[in-house]
């Protein structure tokens, strides 16, 4: 089983799942998301919002394939980027950090430890770039239509609650401490992976 990170372009866009292909949620504000529903054009707003961030900013989101089929991916940006980060009652986003918007594994390769794997690649382009952190709105329901991120998936790849609230906490990662981390694991598996044959190797766990 092969896994590849890559930079979302806008070569590879179609390579979203179609329901997030077309989905505006954050790049726009809740007034010209309305409009965008209303004109159906949402998936040409996506691709001008990533047109630009990417030629204003850098890269903003990672796809992640196994075996060549696009697995998942995560979307990031500062908050100035994303309009929709100032309608949540935890914001604003704290000035030091890039604002991890949506993040989603499909769920036939769940438990593979792909959505670690997207985060920690955020975290090593952010590092590149003199970024300290990455914040997120978690959702602890789980519903919006999968627009925000479960609060219980942030916490379990390494963010840590700046504000609490009873639906939408805002989450923090210290990129520091994400980057140990990942050394750390990285030596492990390598001693795991060392102690199995080639074909153990392969398997998803």
């Amino acid at each position: 089983m092969s896994r590849r990170l890559v930079s979302i372009t806008l070569d590879n866009l179609d390579d979203l799942p179609r329901r997030c292909r077309g989905c505006v949620f954050w790049e726009l504000d809740p007034v010209g998301g309305e409009r965008a529903a209303e004109a159906g054009d949402p998936a040409l707003e996506k691709e001008a919002w990533i047109s630009s961030t990417l030629l204003e900013w850098g890269s903003c989101g990672k796809i992640v394939y196994v075996d060549g089929v696009p697995a998942g991916f995560v979307l990031y940006a500062p908050p100035l980027y994303v309009p929709r980060s100032v309608a949540f009652p935890t914001s604003p986003v704290s000035a030091d950090a890039v604002l991890l918007t949506t993040a989603h594994v499909l769920p036939e390769f769940s438990g593979g430890g792909l959505g670690r794997m997207l985060v920690q690649g955020v975290a090593k382009d952010l590092v590149r770039r003199g970024v300290k952190a990455i914040e997120a709105f978690g959702d602890l329901k789980g519903e919006e239509g999968g627009c925000l991120v479960p609060a219980d998936y942030l916490l379990s790849v390494g963010f840590k609650t700046v504000r609490p609230h009873h639906r939408f906490p805002r989450l923090r990662l210290e990129l520091k401490s994400a980057l140990s981390w990942r050394e750390d694991v990285e030596v492990a598996l390598e001693r795991l992976l060392g102690s199995m044959s080639p074909e153990g190797a392969l398997r998803p766990v």
